[in-house]
């Protein structure tokens, strides 16, 4: 379980290829402080340490997860968001992220704010996803790249997020581009409301 406050940037060292898995091994400030089997949030998706090396770690990524998600796109020298889990006895700054992406999101508009930015992104709508709580709602969360934000201006299969000059700088928001590929998980908490209501028909 994550909050979406990014820790910092990790910059991928190495992908390799294992038949249907990709190895993922990135360098980052506190590997020292991970161990095998931790999980590590990666633009969002909850991925488990399998390796420790000097400055670098390992994780590895199923074909399903590079399937909903945008690692299969990572190169060597990306940068990628990383959260290490939730400690359960301090404050919740973001919302409560799973880890587990519900699929990609392209980046359609970015608009100056004058000094913070606008985003906007484009999901595959489907009315089926949309009835079990996969959809944005103004001023609630979701979670892009493993970011916790708020939405604002939702359509059937657009919103818009408002990027502080710190995020900006301290995520990989300062990397993406307009027909960028992002990762969004929608807030759990609209899911189980949702699944009540089928329940209850």
């Amino acid at each position: 379980m994550f909050s979406g406050i990014v820790e910092e940037m990790a910059v991928v060292r190495a992908v390799k290829r294992d038949r249907e898995n990709v190895d993922f091994t990135l360098e980052c400030s506190f590997t020292d402080e991970l161990k095998i089997d931790q999980s590590v949030s990666h633009n969002g998706v909850c991925l488990t340490v399998v390796a420790i090396e000097g400055r670098c770690y390992t994780v590895t990524a199923m074909k399903e997860t590079l399937d909903r998600s945008n690692l299969g796109c990572l190169k060597e020298g990306d940068r990628v968001n990383i959260e290490r889990s939730m400690i359960m006895n301090g404050r919740l700054d973001g919302h409560i992220v799973q880890g587990h992406v519900d699929g990609t999101a392209e980046c359609i508009g970015i608009k100056d704010a004058d000094g913070s930015r606008y985003f906007t992104f484009k999901y595959a709508f489907d009315k089926e996803m949309a009835r079990r709580g996969y959809f944005t709602v103004d001023k609630g969360s979701v979670t892009v790249n493993g970011v916790s934000l708020t939405v604002c201006n939702p359509t059937r299969d657009e919103f818009t997020v408002a990027i502080i000059p710190y995020t900006i700088e301290h995520t990989n928001f300062c990397d993406i581009k307009e027909g960028g590929k992002v990762n969004i998980e929608f807030d759990i908490l609209g899911k189980y409301i949702a699944r009540l209501k089928e329940l209850g028909e």
